[in-house]
C-alpha cells in the first residue's frame, strides 16, 4: 500500500512506524509538523492509499481527512477525548489505560473506532508509559489495521458512549493550575503523582525566588523531611524538596526568565544554584554519599554484575560519563566475571548532553570536554581484558551511546527498540571509536551506509546486519527474564578462561594493524575542528534542537540531514500549550 506518515515530529514512535511499514513492504513517504500548502502538494503527487498519524499535534485540513482515510494514533481508552489523555490517566491513577486508532472526523477525537488496546498503567512518568505500553499498542493496531484493510477484512464502528464497554469521556486540556504543587499539603507521593503527568511536557510550573521554574523528573524519597517547600539537598544533579510529608528529589528544571539561563531543561542543581541568593546556596546540604537521587547503581548476582545508569533522557553530560567510567572501572575489581550494562528505565543512550553544552558559558570548549569523557568511558568498556561485557540494549539509544554498546563483547536487543547509530544530523563527525567499533561489528560498507544515510533502525535490522547479537522479547517483564536466564546460563556455559585468551588475541591483533589511540586522534581532530568553528553546522543544529526549534516538513529517504530528529527525548511544545492535537496528548 501506499502510506503517508503524517506527524508533528520524527519521533521515536514515528521512527519505528516509518521502518516497519517499509519492512512489510509498503510505499512510505514521511510529512512533518503540517505545513498545508506543502502536505497538499505532497498528497496529490503522492495519492496515498491511506494516511498514518502516529504522533500529531496539529489538526488535519478537512479537505485531506475528507478526500483520503486519515488514521491517528490517541493515546487513550475507546471514548476517551482531549489533549492531556494520558496525562489525566497518570494524574488520577487510574488503574488500567489504553491506545484508539481512530478516523480524522470534524469533532476531534470523535472519528470512527478502528482498533483498541487496554494495559495495566504503571505508576510511571507519562514518557515511560508512552515509550513503553503506548508505543508498543500503537505499532501493532498500526500494523494489524493496514493486513485487515489489505484483506478487506476491517468494519470501523462508531463511537458510542451507549455501549457499557465505551468508558472513555471528553476531557479539558490540563492546565498547570491542576498540576500545581501545595508544598504544605502534598505529601511526596501525591507530588510524583502530579509530576508523573506531566513529563517531559509540559513539567510543573512553580516559583522559585521569583522566577518561574518548570520541574521534570520527580523521584520520591519518603524518609527524608523539612520544612515544606524548602530545597533540603543536593546531590549531583539533582535536588530535594521537602513535601508536607517526605521530600521529593528534581532531576531537571527549566527556568525561560533567567538572564544567566538559557531556556532549556538543564539539571536542577546548575538552576537552583544561578536562581539562590549565594547565602541561602551555602546553606544548602551538598551529599557525597549514596542517594535515592543516584542515577549509577549496579546489582550482582553470583558471578554476574548488572549496571544501571539512569541518566534523564539519555543524555550524558562531561560528569556523568566520568562517574560512568569510574564506577566501571571500581566493578572490574571486584572478583565479578560478566559485566552487563543495563542503561537506564527510558533510554539506553543518546551520547553528549546537548542542553549542557549549550547552556555552557564556552560550547567548544565544553563540547570537547563531553566528548573526550565519552572516549574514556567507552575505552574503558573495551579495556576489559578479565571481563565478558554485554550491553544490553532495553531501551531506544542514539549516536555515541549505540557506539558504547558496540564496545562490549556482545550486544543484546530487545525488540522494538529503535536505534539511531549516526552522528551527521547533529553536523558531527562522530568519536567513541566509532572508526574502529561499528566497521568491526558491520563491516566497512555498512559502516558507511549506516553513517551516510542517517536512518533509524530497528532491533530486528540491527540483529539482520550484526550490529546487535540476540533480539529479545518487547515485552517488558519478558525481556528482563530472559535477559537472566540467558546470562545465568552463559556464565554456567561459557569457558571463560578460553573465551577472554581469544579476546585478548583479537584486540592485540587489531592493535597492531592500528592502535586505539590513532583512532581517538583521528576522530578528535575531525570534532576539534567542527567545535571550534562558530559557524559549523554542528552548532546551528544543536541549537536547533535544544530549542527544538521546527525542520522541514517533507522528509525523503534521500535527506539523511533532516533535522528534526529527536534523540535525547520526544518533541515539545509550549507550556501554554502542551501537545494538543486531534490525537490527544503524547510525548
Amino acid at each position: 500500500m501506499k502510506v503517508l506518515i503524517l506527524a508533528s515530529a520524527f519521533s521515536g514512535l514515528t521512527q519505528r512506524v516509518f521502518k516497519e511499514l517499509l519492512l512489510l513492504g509498503h510505499v512510505v513517504e514521511q510529512h512533518y509538523d503540517l505545513n498545508e500548502t506543502i502536505l497538499r502538494d505532497q498528497v496529490s503527487h503522492f495519492e496515498p492509499d491511506i494516511i498514518i498519524c502516529p504522533f500529531l499535534t496539529q489538526r488535519i485540513p478537512e479537505d485531506i481527512w475528507r478526500q483520503y482515510l486519515c488514521l491517528i494514533v490517541h493515546p487513550g481508552i475507546e471514548g476517551d477525548r482531549g489533549p492531556s489523555s494520558l496525562d489525566w490517566a497518570i494524574f488520577e491513577h487510574m488503574p488500567q489505560w489504553g491506545v484508539t486508532l481512530l478516523q480524522a472526523d470534524a469533532e476531534m477525537d470523535a472519528g470512527d473506532i478502528w482498533d483498541t488496546r487496554v494495559f495495566d498503567l504503571r505508576e510511571a512518568s507519562k514518557l515511560s508509559v508512552y515509550k513503553r505500553e503506548v508505543s508498543s499498542a500503537a505499532v501493532d493496531m498500526i500494523k494489524s489495521t493496514l493486513k485487515k484493510i489489505e484483506q478487506q477484512q476491517i468494519s470501523p464502528r462508531p463511537l458510542d458512549y451507549t455501549r457499557p464497554d465505551v468508558k472513555g469521556k471528553l476531557r479539558p486540556l490540563m492546565k498547570q493550575e491542576f498540576r500545581a504543587i501545595d508544598w504544605q499539603s502534598d505529601a511526596s507521593h501525591v507530588v510524583v503523582g502530579k509530576m508523573n503527568s506531566a513529563d517531559t511536557s509540559p513539567g510543573v510550573l512553580i516559583s522559585l525566588h521569583d522566577y518561574p521554574v518548570y520541574l521534570y523528573g520527580a523521584i520520591e524519597d519518603a524518609s527524608r523531611s523539612g520544612h515544606p517547600g524548602d530545597i533540603i539537598a543536593v546531590y549531583k544533579d539533582s535536588v530535594c524538596f521537602a513535601c508536607a510529608t517526605g521530600s521529593v528529589w528534581i532531576r531537571q528544571m527549566k527556568c525561560k526568565q533567567h538572564p544567566q539561563l538559557p531556556a532549556i531543561k538543564l539539571p536542577a542543581a546548575q538552576v537552583v544554584r544561578q536562581l539562590l541568593p549565594a547565602h541561602i546556596w551555602s546553606d544548602v546540604n551538598i551529599e557525597s554519599g549514596h542517594s535515592v537521587a543516584e542515577e549509577i547503581y549496579s546489582e550482582r548476582e553470583g558471578d554476574i554484575t548488572y549496571l544501571y545508569f539512569n541518566f534523564y533522557n539519555g543524555a550524558m553530560n562531561t560528569r556523568q560519563c566520568l562517574d560512568l567510567k569510574n564506577a566501571l572501572a571500581s566493578i572490574k575489581q571486584t572478583d565479578t566475571k560478566y559485566i552487563v550494562l543495563m542503561g537506564g528505565e527510558d533510554f539506553w543512550s543518546n551520547g553528549i548532553h546537548l542542553n549542557c553544552i549549550e547552556a555552557a558559558d564556552d560550547q567548544a570548549e565544553e563540547s570537547w570536554q563531553n566528548i573526550n569523557a565519552m572516549n574514556d568511558l567507552v575505552l574503558e568498556i573495551i579495556d576489559s581484558p578479565d571481563h565478558m561485557t554485554i550491553a544490553a540494549l532495553r531501551n531506544n539509544a542514539g549516536a555515541g551511546g549505540v557506539i558504547a554498546a558496540l564496545a562490549c563483547d556482545e550486544v543484546i536487543i530487545r525488540d522494538g527498540v529503535v536505534l539511531n547509530p549516526h552522528y551527521q544530523r547533529m553536523g558531527l563527525y562522530g568519536s567513541e571509536y566509532w572508526t574502529y567499533l561499528l566497521p568491526s561489528k558491520v563491516g566497512h560498507r555498512q559502516a558507511q551506509t549506516i553513517t551516510l544515510d542517517c536512518e533509524p533502525m530497528l532491533a530486528a535490522e540491527a540483529f539482520e546486519i550484526g550490529l546487535a547479537d540476540t533480539v529479545f522479547p518487547e515485552e517488558w517483564q519478558a525481556f528482563h527474564e530472559q535477559l537472566k536466564t540467558y546470562c545465568r546460563d552463559l556464565s554456567q556455559q561459557v569457558d571463560l578462561p578460553a573465551f577472554l585468551s581469544n579476546k585478548g588475541q583479537q584486540r592485540q591483533y587489531d592493535e597492531s594493524i592500528k592502535p586505539l589511540a590513532q583512532y581517538r586522534d583521528e576522530e578528535l581532530t575531525e570534532m576539534k575542528r567542527i567545535f571550534d568553528d562558530p559557524d559549523s553546522r554542528y552548532h546551528q543544529e544543536r541549537q536547533a534542537f535544544v530549542y527544538k526549534q521546527k525542520g522541514r516538513s517533507v522528509r525523503t529517504n534521500a535527506d539523511p540531514l533532516y533535522g528534526a530528529d529527536s534523540l535525547q527525548e520526544p518533541a515539545d511544545t509550549s507550556e501554554n500549550s502542551p501537545l494538543l492535537s486531534t490525537a490527544g496528548s503524547g510525548v
